[in-house]
């Protein structure tokens, strides 16, 4: 009775690699391709460029900081802002020089992550043939890899210093020139497109501050301090702004769904494995 149990399970495990394994390979194969197409960029000389977004920024907070940012698959082609000056209510207005674009690291490498997992999962068509759960589980872990590694890239923006910013090519990007006691930052956060614009104060040789630069974060609070140009700044006010981008909410959801479905395939594995792990013969 138990052997012919195990004859059963064995038959349902051949069944399993065969084909439902290749069922679920093609559905990541689908979901992915979806996720690959919200980050598509044009082929070279191709007619067909994407079409170009305008995103207005918004803040549940005051309006001292408005504008729009136009966004083109990973390149931010134009980013058009007001700055409200408190101190002096001085209006600034500052916009991309038309020869600019502003790559959106985070956006790139997603879309590469999730690319490479497409690779790995085409490279076991349907005429390829799993011999053991341990295959499968493999191939599994490193499509998670990258799907976890796409995801990470658009919910964890990169962490810098003050003098970072203040010496990023983003500086030169604007006409007229920002003013040297201007900085300002691009990043993605989940689905969402954020500016950062920091107001710096020029800290005096003769202050009785106790200077302590700042070290990397993803937003400096006023007060941080750094040094640049051999000059010494005091951040004296922040200004956080944003847009959702909701194709990059349906690459995240997309996301999740294939991580869950590989877990899946993965958990089913793992179950006839344990009864090989003990049959008795």
């Amino acid at each position: 009775m138990i052997l012919l149990l195990y004859f059963h399970k064995e038959e349902e495990f051949k069944w399993l690699l065969q084909e439902e394994v290749h069922a679920v390979l093609k559905q990541l194969q689908d979901i992915l391709k979806e996720a690959s197409q919200r980050f598509a960029l044009p082929a070279s000389g191709s007619a067909g460029a994407l079409k170009q977004q305008n995103f207005a920024l918004s803040t549940s907070g005051t309006d001292q900081v408005k504008g729009v940012l136009t966004l083109q698959g990973d390149a931010l082609c134009q980013a058009d802002v007001n700055l409200k000056i408190p101190r002096n209510n001085q209006l600034l207005h500052f916009a991309f020089r038309e020869d600019k674009q502003w790559k959106l690291q985070q956006i790139q490498d997603a879309r590469n992550h999730v690319n490479q997992a497409i690779y790995l999962l085409m490279n076991r068509d349907v005429n390829y043939q799993f011999k053991t759960g341990s295959e499968v589980l493999k191939l599994m872990d490193a499509v998670m890899l990258q799907l976890s590694r796409a995801r990470n890239r658009l919910t964890t923006p990169a962490t810098l210093t003050l003098p970072e910013i203040a010496s990023s090519g983003l500086t030169k990007m604007f006409t007229p020139a920002l003013p040297p006691d201007i900085l300002v930052n691009f990043y993605i956060n989940l689905n969402k497109l954020c500016l950062t614009v920091y107001q710096l104060h020029v800290l005096q040789p003769s202050t009785t501050k106790n200077f302590k630069p700042a070290g990397g974060s993803i937003l400096h609070n006023p007060g941080a301090m750094f040094e640049f140009g051999n000059q010494r700044y005091e951040v004296s006010h922040v200004h956080k702004v944003e847009c959702v981008i909701p194709w990059l909410n349906d690459a995240l959801v997309f996301f999740t769904v294939s991580l869950q479905l590989c877990q899946q395939l993965k958990d089913k594995i793992s179950v006839f494995s344990s009864y090989w792990n003990y049959r008795p013969y």
